[in-house]
């Protein structure tokens, strides 16, 4: 949970949920993914930075074929229908109800499919904790806020002069 005093035993349950989740996809993988053109050999299954967040947990599923943001579909209040939106830290996000094996009811959010751009599971990793860290950043933080801020630069007669103001053109 955002702004709490960190627990333990909440901070397993989510890791372990997340494991429990992982299988389910590995077992996916194996039976129904492998041989399709979107699987990504050079990549396993891995369950990044799962965690309590709100009174459920939240954290992000690599596999072969995607990269998603995965949240259990049972603790939201309003899952009627097929797209949920969150409030995360740093803003709302829609997610996609679906069911998973054994798991249940799930919503994730896509962050990349197919999975083609990474070479190996540290490059997926990397992506997926900085993606999470980014996601739990607030909104109005002062590094969004910095991240936001448009670079300026003087514009002064010589640089406008000699044309490095304007575009380039290949």
């Amino acid at each position: 949970m955002t702004g709490s005093a960190p627990n333990p035993a909440r901070d397993r349950d989510a890791a372990a949920w997340g494991e429990l989740l992982a299988a389910s996809y590995r077992e996916i993988g194996d039976r129904a993914m492998r041989d399709l053109p979107i699987y990504n050999g050079a990549l396993g299954v891995e369950a990044v930075g799962f965690r309590p967040f709100n009174g459920t947990m939240v954290g992000i599923m690599v596999t072969p074929w995607f990269m998603n943001v995965v949240m259990p579909a049972s603790a939201m209040r309003e899952t009627s229908g097929a797209t949920v939106r969150i409030r995360f830290p740093a803003g709302d996000i829609e997610f996609t109800l679906g069911e998973v094996g054994q798991m249940g009811r799930v919503a994730s959010c896509s962050l990349f499919s197919p999975m083609f751009e990474f070479a190996d599971m540290a490059a997926a990793r990397a992506t997926a904790e900085a993606a999470l860290a980014e996601l739990m950043l607030p909104d109005d933080s002062e590094e969004a806020v910095r991240r936001r801020a448009p670079a300026t630069s003087q514009i002064d007669r010589r640089n406008f002069l000699r044309g490095s103001l304007t575009e380039r053109r290949g």
